[in-house]
């Protein structure tokens, strides 16, 4: 891996800033050590020559001073590197999350939300090792290493060319480790994701485990993958410790062979005693900025091999975002050349869905017009949810999907103009008026109540506290929660995004008829006002009161060539 990715510098721009402060810091540094080495070496000379102590006050002054200015570099350097690690991850998981909604649920969907998890969770954090403390002193090596060693040269040749020649071996053994270390690295990292992945699926599954009474089989699986990764850990500290163990015993030689050096030639006089000290306390220091490379390098490995992953991630998102917009914004490509005349709606040709192997729409055309509501029926697993799905963007589609005579474009960020519910809500933690403008930066109280009300949930207060899995409400409250949220979301819709649409799946499923028929009223409202409202559902009296129904038959059941049945 190279040592620096450009791609951290391309995604967190605060990086930039970051990193050209902490060269400015890294040159005081170097100065200071420069300075500290020189005045130590003349303080120690001159006072065995026997100059008086009025002649050394001043250069011991001086010395203090940069003692003191050497410990305030070294805090600044600690406080930029905080704070700069603080801004990338910031950068980072906000670009992420952006290329999440730039991919597409579809994406997402066929990806462990778990390992998903893990790299914008725990991967991220990592990278507080990585860029508070492996870059900068990646900074310091290549700004303090090459002015020492030329100093060095300049005051002693002999002992120069001891330590240019001596120095690549640093590196050389960095990247033989460093080999080993990221194929370890990688399988810790494959292990924690893998332990992520079980330890989410067993929690949500519990319920069904202990019904069957499965759950300890799972507890002996997530205790050998926990083993596993300790194992793997372990691999990763032996090699961290054989590293760093390395990288000592060649830099100790080293300076003990400048070191020899330099007192056979103080023995036979060709070298002053004043140029020995100086040279012999820069030799260390010309070797410590790499040594600590190598040692940050490992406690970095974490956040190195979870940047690669979030630096993956990113890569496709650009690469969809150049292919959805070439020479312009996705909303001017996405209406360019694709217009056709046709009257407001949402128009699927020929839509297909599949997943894997298995076709679940083939070659489905329908029209929804603009201040319509239609009812999609048909028997469980005809492919209702997965047209549904198609609509939202979930899922990769044949065909073509137009809303307002405009091809909808792949990917799903541009969908201003739909609002929708699932048959299974998902709610946050927080308040109902939380979930009800979930995504609006500046929510209106009025209108959430007004969506509240007209699901039959007026006296539930907008405070009202709502738990991580829905907790505090009823099912058929949390049902009517994310209805209301469609409806707000409908209300919220621009102006400029075209006819708005309403998509409810399964909206009364659990829900009396009470209940069911202030949806119907709702639903009803919402295309008499010009929007076009799709539910899918099995019950009789959504379809009644519908303007039309759309039947979709099992596939099995039909031809290719058989469109599915639209009841005016």
């Amino acid at each position: 891996m190279r040592p620096l990715d450009p791609r951290l510098l391309r995604y967190a721009r605060g990086a930039r800033s970051v990193l050209a402060l902490g060269a400015v810091i890294a040159l005081v540094q170097t100065a200071c050590t420069l300075g500290f080495a020189w005045f130590v070496a003349q303080l120690v000379s001159r006072s065995i020559a026997g100059d008086p102590i009025d002649e050394l006050l001043p250069s011991l002054w001086l010395l203090i001073g940069i003692v003191v200015l050497r410990s305030a570099a070294v805090l600044a350097a600690d406080a930029v590197n905080a704070r700069g690690s603080a801004v990338v991850r910031s950068e980072l998981r906000r670009a992420l999350v952006g290329a999440f909604e730039t991919l597409g649920p579809g994406w997402v969907s066929r990806r462990s939300s778990a390992a998903l998890t893990t790299v914008a969770g725990r991967g991220l954090d990592a990278l507080d090792a990585y860029f508070g403390r492996y870059v900068p002193q990646l900074i310091l090596t290549a700004i303090a290493m090459p002015i020492i060693a030329a100093v060095i040269f300049l005051q002693d040749p002999i002992s120069g060319i001891t330590v240019v020649v001596t120095l690549p071996l640093i590196p050389v053994f960095m990247i033989l480790i460093g080999f080993a270390t990221q194929a370890v690295q990688r399988r810790q990292w494959d292990t924690l994701a893998h332990l992520s992945r079980g330890f989410l699926e067993l929690v949500a599954g519990m319920a069904t485990l202990k019904l069957f009474g499965r759950q300890h089989r799972q507890v002996a699986r997530v205790r050998s993958v926990t083993e596993e990764y300790r194992v793997e850990t372990m691999k990763v500290l032996r090699f961290s410790f054989m590293s760093g163990f390395a990288l000592e015993l060649l830099s100790s030689l080293a300076v003990a062979v400048v070191a020899v050096g330099i007192g056979l030639r103080l023995l036979d006089g060709s070298l002053l005693l004043g140029t020995g000290l100086f040279v012999l306390i820069l030799a260390p220091e010309a070797f410590l900025p790499l040594r600590n490379v190598g040692a940050n390098y490992h406690a970095a490995a974490e956040g190195v091999t979870a940047a690669e992953e979030v630096f993956e991630i990113l890569d496709e998102a650009a690469v969809l975002s150049t292919q959805a917009t070439p020479g312009g914004s996705a909303s001017a490509v996405s209406t360019a050349g694709h217009r056709t005349e046709s009257a407001p709606g949402l128009e699927l040709h020929g839509l297909g869905v599949r997943y894997g192997d298995q076709v679940v729409l083939d070659a489905l055309d329908a029209s929804f017009p603009a201040g319509t509501m239609t009812a999609v029926v048909g028997p469980s697993g005809a492919g209702k949810t997965s047209m549904a799905s198609a609509i939202l963007g979930f899922v990769e589609v044949g065909g073509t999907i137009r809303h307002d005579g405009v091809e909808v474009a792949p990917m799903p960020a541009g969908r201003r103009w739909l609002s929708w519910a699932g048959q299974r809500p998902a709610l946050i933690a927080g308040t109902v008026g939380d979930n009800v403008a979930l995504g609006d930066e500046t929510p209106d109280d009025t209108l959430i109540a007004g969506s509240l009300s007209k699901v039959g949930l007026a006296a539930l207060p907008l405070e009202h506290p709502i738990g991580a899995v829905g907790d505090g409400v009823s099912g058929g409250q949390a049902q009517r929660i994310a209805i209301a949220r469609a409806l707000y979301r409908l209300a919220r819709t621009p102006a400029d995004a075209g006819t708005p649409v309403l998509l409810l799946d399964e909206p009364s499923s659990a829900l009396d008829s009470a209940s069911e028929a202030l949806v119907i009223d709702a639903a009803r409202e919402a295309a008499d006002a010009g929007a076009v409202v799709i539910v899918i559902t099995h019950r009789p009296m959504i379809s009644e009161r519908a303007d039309a129904v759309l039947e979709i038959a099992m596939r099995a059941s039909r031809t290719h060539d058989e469109p599915a049945v639209l009841h005016g």
